[in-house]
């Protein structure tokens, strides 16, 4: 972003490459995935919180409006039956094109179409959620009609997504391999192959490599299970055993060159390859701290990364889920974190969780607040306020929970 002399901030349209000395064309406006992002933690907000209020009041006319986006900018193919979302960037910002495209952006990136069909889907729910006489005010206020739900219930389960060996987005296939060896001895560290390619006369969108996480996202926003449901609902087939393929496929093609990265790439790799995880995860610690990027943090420090960090601990190795009205736990946290304290606020309860390799302690402060429900693997438990349930977690399964009231 940038900052107008009126102090309004609109998108660069261009970047100089320090490199050759040349100004390069910023496409980074063509993210639209960005409002699925503000869509997505609406959601969460509301899941944490169960805040009626806001979702009737604020939430809902958000998802709404991002849904109608989203509606708007799918077309309808006839030759394949479904609907297509083109000319987008995705979170992987070294495509921004595809190759001898007369326009930027890409077709049918898998990353945004599922994000996409996601919000379209959530809009609907939110509608069903609120009262009926907040509904209908919402629907008269937004001209939102029954047909037009209808709709998004359609392209949400008719979006294209596209599956083949390794890609993406549409055409990813056809992309070059890329020297990773051969720059690596040359270059080092591959922050900003973008400028490196650029200076060279050659570009990144000619290759089969990524900035930072793309498809690999979908894999820290949702669980296997959602995105199972995610896929199925627009009859696409999901095959669990694909998702360490997919995981080590898009971490060896990634030049790691933004400090969320290593965020991102510590939670995929939280289920797979659990010391590679926190291996990942101390050099996300370290981004600003060390400088890892060689002189960036004299520029400003990442808070995104700092507050992802957090959000590891929080809910990826605990394996924090929020669906169905059940605060799920799935523990899975590496060897070198033996003991994981830390305190969680979720629907007017104040937990306390204490994630041992064996045991899982879940603790209840004494409030007002109603019952809740407790997930752990694929049980639910009840948790009144100021209950303590304590499970036993083993490699063979669960052991009964024992349960007893907080002093």
């Amino acid at each position: 972003m940038a900052e107008r002399s009126d102090g309004q901030e609109e998108t660069d349209v261009l970047y100089l490459n320090p490199r050759s000395g040349r100004w390069m064309r910023d496409h980074t406006r063509l993210q639209r995935h960005v409002g699925s992002a503000v869509g997505y933690n609406v959601w969460q907000y509301y899941q944490v919180t169960g805040d009626m209020t806001f979702l009737a009041e604020y939430g809902t006319e958000m998802l709404v409006e991002i849904a109608r986006f989203w509606a708007s900018a799918a077309t309808y193919n006839a030759a394949f039956d479904r609907y297509e979302i083109r000319g987008v960037m995705g979170p992987d910002e070294y495509h921004d094109a595809c190759t001898g495209a007369e326009r930027p952006g890409l077709d049918n990136s898998a990353y945004t179409n599922v994000m996409a069909g996601w919000v379209l889907w959530r809009a609907a729910d939110a509608l069903d959620l609120i009262p009926a006489d907040e509904r209908m005010a919402l629907c008269e206020r937004l001209a939102v009609s029954e047909a037009e739900i209808s709709e998004w219930e359609r392209v949400s389960r008719r979006l294209y997504l596209v599956f083949h060996a390794d890609g993406q987005f549409a055409g990813y296939e056809a992309l070059k391999e890329f020297d990773w060896d051969g720059y690596r001895t040359r270059y080092g560290h591959l922050y900003r192959l973008d400028f490196i390619l650029e200076a060279a006369g050659d570009t990144t969108n000619r290759y089969k490599l990524s900035k930072q996480p793309d498809v690999l996202m979908l894999f820290s926003l949702f669980s296997a299970a959602e995105l199972e449901a995610l896929l199925e609902r627009r009859g696409y087939a999901f095959e669990r055993d694909t998702i360490p393929r997919t995981i080590d496929y898009y971490l060896r093609g990634s030049a790691h060159d933004s400090t969320l990265s290593r965020v991102a790439d510590s939670w995929v790799l939280a289920r797979a390859d659990r010391p590679r995880s926190w291996a990942v995860f101390q050099e996300a610690l370290l981004s600003d701290v060390a400088d890892i990027r060689s002189g960036t943090t004299h520029e400003g420090i990442h808070l995104g990364a700092m507050a992802g960090t957090v959000d590891v601990l929080q809910r990826c190795y605990t394996g924090l889920e929020l669906r169905g009205d059940v605060l799920w736990l799935n523990p899975r946290p590496p060897d070198a974190l033996p003991r994981l304290r830390l305190l969680v606020r979720y629907r007017g309860h104040s937990l306390g969780l204490d994630i041992r390799r064996d045991q899982v302690e879940v603790s209840a402060e004494r409030c007002a607040a109603p019952g809740m429900k407790v997930g752990l693997r694929d049980r639910v438990y009840e948790l009144a306020a100021g209950e303590v349930k304590t499970f036993g977690v083993s490699a063979r399964g669960r052991q009964a929970p024992s349960a007893r009231a907080v002093s």
